[in-house]
């Protein structure tokens, strides 16, 4: 009889074949747990409101889901690293594994630089707070200084909707890999130059291009490959598309080099993280094509709450009339308290997923290092 493979919910039903007494087994059970697991953490990240998806406490979930996958997926590796190693199929797959995720580090190093870069336009709406600040009087000089911060964000947020050929996020080659224990958050050139495992991000890589790397090749076993592996393949599979749709999505929320999200995603409806999945990624491409979102620099949605407050700091610096009459005062009073409220989320955002990223960085390292030594390979 032929093999065939069959899904029903996250179970998955061999039929027609002997798999070395897998029904019923702890082994089927630890794989079954893995794939439930996985579309728990998808369903729970899908179900944000539309207010909240891409925010930065909604990326820091999706780096969290990431890795406790990440960890589950490496407890099964070594669980059974005695049947990788002899089987040929599983050595195959676990390799492609590996080196797909070495695509993944350069996707953070990237990453890393467009917090940086958000966090010098916080500086800048830092300087119009101080500008305007309430607690003094307001004349043209505060409103000056906060025009020529306005116009350095603007110039900013500009250069880097083109940085795929502007080159303007500077030291693109800063890595998590080496010398990063210290942060310095100067936008200088104290920054050393540092070589990922994988390669430099240098002025011309591509994001776009990356994540195109990282899924090539990407399809779910055939069914005979599942027999083969005695069920191994799907965790290995579910993992690559895991890190995939996570890189794709932070590429999306951050800004980095030639941002593309033309990426395809295509799985099997027997997946039970599918649903799941495939609703995250067309919830994101329609943001993305929103008439407000279509050339921004990146898809967070404190991106987007900085680009608002810009133009209407900005559109108000240019009808004020001095001295300014008590109405208008409360109005800039009102405006500089949003452009606080912008700032405070980006301070308490941002580091925890600069370190969010770091230990996803790391994690892939450590992961691939421990699978490499553990399978005999170098």
């Amino acid at each position: 009889m032929r093999a065939t493979a069959e899904f029903q919910g996250s179970v998955l039903n061999l039929r027609g074949v002997q798999v070395h007494s897998m029904e019923g087994s702890s082994m089927e059970q630890e794989l079954d747990l893995f794939q439930k697991h996985v579309t728990e953490r998808f369903l729970e990240l899908s179900s944000v409101e539309s207010g909240e998806l891409l925010s930065l406490s909604w990326v820091r979930k999706l780096l969290d889901s990431f890795l406790c996958c990440q960890e589950e997926f490496r407890v099964i590796l070594h669980n059974h690293r005695d049947q990788v190693m002899k089987h040929p199929p599983l050595d195959r797959m676990v390799g492609e594994f590996f080196e797909r995720s070495v695509k993944a580090l350069d996707v953070c190093n990237a990453i890393r630089d467009g917090i940086e870069q958000i966090r010098q336009w916080q500086k800048l709406l830092e300087i119009v707070l101080c500008a305007l600040d309430h607690k003094r009087s307001i004349g043209e000089g505060q409103f000056r200084r906060a025009k020529k911060a306005l116009v350095d964000l603007a110039i900013g947020m500009l250069d880097d909707k083109d940085s795929s050929s502007s080159g303007s996020i500077a030291h693109r080659n800063r890595s998590f890999g080496r010398n990063n224990a210290s942060k310095d958050h100067h936008h200088n050139n104290s920054f050393g130059h540092f070589r990922s495992l994988s390669w430099s991000v240098s002025r011309n890589w591509s994001a776009a291009r990356q994540l195109q790397a990282l899924g090539n090749n990407l399809s779910p076993p055939k069914a005979t490959d599942i027999v083969a592996t005695n069920g191994l393949a799907l965790p290995i599979f579910t993992m690559s598309y895991v890190m995939v749709f996570v890189m794709w999505a932070l590429v999306a929320a951050i800004p980095c080099q030639d941002r593309g999200l033309g990426l395809h995603f295509s799985v099997p409806k027997q997946f039970s993280w599918a649903a799941p999945v495939v609703a995250l990624h067309e919830r994101i491409m329609e943001e993305s094509k929103k008439r407000e979102r279509k050339n921004t620099c990146g898809l967070l949605k404190e991106i987007h709450q900085i680009e608002k407050c810009a133009r209407v700091i900005n559109d108000l610096a240019d009808s004020v009339q001095f001295p300014l009459s008590e109405e208008k005062g409360e109005e800039v009073r009102q405006r500089v308290q949003d452009v606080s409220k912008v700032c405070e989320a980006l301070k308490d955002g941002l580091d925890p997923l600069e370190r969010q990223v770091r230990e996803v960085f790391h994690r892939i390292v450590r992961s691939r290092t421990e699978g490499l030594d553990s399978h005999g390979r170098g």
